[in-house]
């Protein structure tokens, strides 16, 4: 079975490559590496023993896009492409929309043109926003509070208005919380463009000595100990999730959604200090203020996809940090040392 993943070069894209081809799928990946590099894939392959095939290419470029799905039998479209920096989303909205969304529009396009139907869609705890209670249900309200958030509520939208049109779509949305971690092997991980915007690369790039120190924004919240609390999830957890959801696909659902996460939330200190324990090395950090829109709770219920999908995590803080340490400490550049 063919399967197309867009954006398959980036953190969760190349691990979702890796475990696909382990799985026995052959996979097709789109990436214009705007926040990604080619070596991942390279090294995906060389993990598995097995090859992908791949296009330079922007989701914007519908002649590329339909060539792509002239020449492949494409079954099931994993969608993670699109732009991820929530802080950045705030100062050029514009572009994350246009990028987000159209770059969908096109994908979808692309797929009815050529009768796919099935997708999976990566979308996000952001769209929960500053929720209302914790652990949060797939039916929580939906109260994204910038423009990545936001565009990944549309999404979901545009997705379900497909299904309402023709019930012949299948459509997956899956709602991340916070992926850490790496593949066992530390041969690919999470490798972002400039200052992290995510709290694990940030705390592993600070041990390795590539920045001085790390911020902790507030220590003033209603939590243990006054830092933000999050739900971390394995990596390689959640891309197992999405296997899963193409077992859930071939049943031809309609549109479904599941939260994919642990169920339980981490302190910012509890993170340090797990990462000091993994990585043998102490982690410099300052207390500054809080970020706004940033809130004290959030962590996932992850029942239905307990139910629905049979997936649960299996890989705990430790394993967690091993491995993104694991990452960091053999390509301390990312992939520019190859």
């Amino acid at each position: 079975m063919m399967i197309l993943v867009t954006g398959g070069a980036g953190y969760i894209g190349s691990h979702a490559c890796l475990e696909l081809l382990r799985a026995g799928y052959e996979v097709v990946v789109v990436d214009n590496f705007s926040n990604s590099k080619e070596e991942s894939l390279r090294r995906v392959q060389e993990l598995a023993g097995k090859q992908l095939d791949f296009y330079k290419m922007d989701l914007l470029d519908r002649d590329v896009l339909n060539t792509v799905f002239d020449r492949y039998p494409i079954h099931t479209v994993m969608h993670f492409a699109g732009l991820k920096a929530v802080g950045e989303s705030v100062t050029i909205p514009l572009r994350y929309y246009h990028n987000n969304i159209t770059g969908t529009l096109m994908l979808c396009k692309a797929m009815q043109m050529h009768h796919v139907k099935n997708i999976i869609f990566s979308s996000s705890a952001t769209v929960y926003g500053d929720p209302d209670s914790v652990p949060i249900k797939e039916d929580a309200r939906l109260a994204p509070m910038n423009p990545y958030g936001r565009s990944k509520v549309m999404i979901e939208e545009i997705l379900r208005d497909l299904y309402r049109a023709d019930n012949a779509w299948n459509v997956v949305l899956l709602r991340y919380f916070n992926p850490v971690g790496a593949d066992k092997s530390g041969r690919i991980g999470e490798d972002p463009n400039g200052i992290p915007n995510n709290l694990m690369p940030y705390i592993t790039q600070v041990a390795v000595g590539k920045l001085p120190q790390l911020n902790v924004f507030g220590n003033d919240y209603p939590t243990p100990d006054g830092t933000g609390v999050r739900d971390y999830i394995h990596v390689v957890d959640l891309v197992i999730g999405h296997v899963k959801a193409i077992d859930r696909i071939r049943e031809n659902p309609g549109v479904v959604t599941y939260n994919l996460g642990t169920g339980r939330g981490y302190s910012v200190l509890e993170m340090i200090k797990a990462l000091e324990a993994a990585s043998g090395r102490k982690i410099p950090y300052q207390i500054v203020g809080r970020r706004p829109g940033d809130s004290a709770l959030c962590y996932a219920d992850p029942t239905l996809a307990q139910q629905e999908l049979g997936w649960s995590t299996q890989r705990g803080l430790s394993e967690m940090c091993a491995d993104a340490w694991r990452w960091q400490v053999h390509n301390p550049h990312g992939y520019e040392e190859t």
